[in-house]
């Protein structure tokens, strides 16, 4: 081989080993350096992902549901674990089940405030002004942040966001069993829902007393002293602990009840100041010196004596609310009990009259405790749909209920079958954010007793919405005094009822508003009226 062979072999074994080492170095370049890429590409991304997925909880993109805690803060509240069809399917679609406990007693969640220890969600009216409380951005997310943040697509009309402002611009919840006037013209099977008063009576014995007329408060007052007369072991009237005044108040015309406002000549009055309130006082203080009702009626330790009471025989007629009929009826026939019962007329007086007040019952708080913002939200947002709204006011379609085309759900079930609502957990649930259309549609069921009732309170409601806005700042000044004065009337108003003669009802029911406006009752009403005047502009 020439020298010159050599050293062009040389040369081509040397750029060979270049390139080899070339293609070695990139290749360990390009492996390092893609995986560091990769990885850190895939860090960033699973930074990013983890961080979105921290900010929500740690939910991430995670199959398994995220379990919240919810306080619901009634502790009559029949549903207490989230179990149950409607459970199981809203988890499904929301990602979200909830670990539940129900408030023992009207002390715990304002010493949970207190405390600082919140669960995730909090399920509450404005009893105590704990409405108010919660909505605090130190306590609770505003809505309308989570929203822009997490649901951008979750809308949310304007009046329900105007009648759940806080003084500082946010809205921290949105309360059920509200709608807007268009919304009830819009829906004319809606009716109200089973937070409306009604009596059942015991079918039979009306029969047997030959089917007296009743349809004034006089004529039930004459019914009351034929059962007394008939049936001396009896008792005539059974009222519900929670539900003595509201029927026979509405009778009167008494407006709003003993502790809200009503509303004449463009101001408003405390439910003290209503002249009408003493007629209704002689009329069921009457009641109890005829010895139609009786005295430890005022003193039942729960809400079950008086369902005891009826169910048992013991008693004629069964003050409750507007499903109390079927209600009473069902739970006759599952006892085999031969008798049944029948609702009376919702209206017994010229004067009757149903003012409605509302913005909405209770509403659901997300807490700034909570460990899932974005899925607590987003949960919120499912529960408005429409999807979510019939799931868990009405139940499973097609398994539960189908559609009317007139515009109403078909129930395959009985409304006020308490067993089968409350072990299938409809309704309950919806009451974490609906609307009162929804809830008055559930309540239509042609030919049952509450629709027919429902239908006679609608006919006599007039809508206020603008008088549900009047809300007392917690631990105001005014606020102290309100809930002084709301004290006393619970003790007070009893003497009242149980008074022995005329002298003695008129001096208790003179010392009752004395008493009142010592501690107060003018300046709550004077406050009262200055709040209404800023409130009416927003609902015009």
């Amino acid at each position: 081989m020439k020298a010159g062979d050599k050293n062009k072999k040389f040369a081509w074994l040397l750029i060979v080993l270049m390139v080899l080492v070339l293609m070695t170095a990139c290749s360990g370049q390009s492996g390092d350096d893609g995986k560091s890429n990769e990885a850190a590409g895939t860090g960033s991304a699973g930074s990013q992902e983890t961080t979105a997925a921290e900010g929500a909880g740690g939910a991430g993109d995670s199959s398994e549901p995220v379990e919240l805690t919810l306080f619901i803060n009634h502790p009559w509240y029949p549903i207490k674990e989230w179990t149950g069809p409607i459970a199981d399917k809203i988890t499904e679609k929301t990602g979200v089940k909830l670990k539940v406990t129900v408030a023992a007693d009207d002390k715990q969640l304002p010493t949970m405030i207190a405390s600082g220890e919140l669960p995730d969600l909090i399920f509450t009216d404005n009893t105590g002004n704990n409405i108010d409380r919660l909505s605090d951005p130190n306590i609770s997310y505003p809505l309308n942040e989570l929203i822009q943040k997490y649901a951008p697509d979750f809308k949310i009309d304007p009046i329900r966001i105007t009648v759940n402002t806080a003084d500082d611009g946010n809205f921290y919840t949105i309360r059920d069993a509200f709608s807007t006037k268009e919304e009830w013209d819009a829906n004319k099977y809606a009716l109200g829902n089973d937070g409306n008063p009604g009596i059942a009576i015991r079918e039979d014995l009306v029969q047997e007393m030959g089917n007296p007329p009743l349809k004034t408060l006089d004529d039930l007052v004459n019914l009351l002293g034929m059962v007394k007369e008939k049936y001396p072991d009896m008792v005539p009237l059974v009222m519900d602990k929670n539900w003595i005044e509201p029927y026979f108040m509405t009778q009167f015309g008494v407006e709003g009840g003993l502790g809200s406002w009503y509303e004449t000549d463009g101001k408003v009055h405390y439910g003290l100041n209503n002249p009408k309130l003493l007629d209704y006082f002689k009329f069921m203080n009457n009641l109890y010196r005829k010895g139609y009702i009786l005295a430890e009626n005022f003193a039942f330790a729960n809400d079950q004596i008086d369902d005891e009471y009826t169910v048992g025989g013991k008693a004629f007629m069964h003050s409750h609310t507007v499903s109390v009929g079927d209600r009473n009826n069902i739970a006759a026939e599952q006892k085999g009990l031969p008798y049944k019962f029948k609702m009376i007329p919702e209206v017994l007086s010229k004067d009757a009259k149903v003012v409605s007040t509302g913005i909405g019952w209770s509403g659901t708080f997300i807490t700034k405790n909570n460990k899932n913002p974005e899925k607590s939200i987003k949960f919120l947002q499912y529960l408005a749909s429409p999807e979510g709204l019939k799931l868990t006011m009405f139940g499973i379609e097609g398994e539960h209920w189908t559609w009317n085309e007139e515009g109403y759900p078909n129930l395959k079930y009985r409304p006020a079958d308490s067993d089968f609502v409350n072990k299938n957990g409809i309704k309950w649930w919806g009451l974490l954010y609906t609307d009162a259309v929804t809830e008055g549609l559930w309540n239509y069921v042609p030919g049952t007793q509450t629709t027919q009732a429902l239908v006679e309170i609608k006919n006599i409601t007039e809508f206020k919405p603008t008088i549900g806005l009047i809300q007392l700042k917690a631990d105001s000044k005014e606020q102290i005094m309100k809930t002084k004065i709301d004290e006393m009337v619970k003790n007070q108003k009893v003497k009242i009822y149980l008074a022995k003669s005329d002298a003695e009802l008129m001096k208790a029911y003179e010392d009752m508003i004395n008493t009142a406006k010592k501690i107060g009752m003018d300046k709550v009403d004077e406050y009262a009226n200055q709040v209404y005047a800023q409130k009416k502009s927003l609902l015009q």
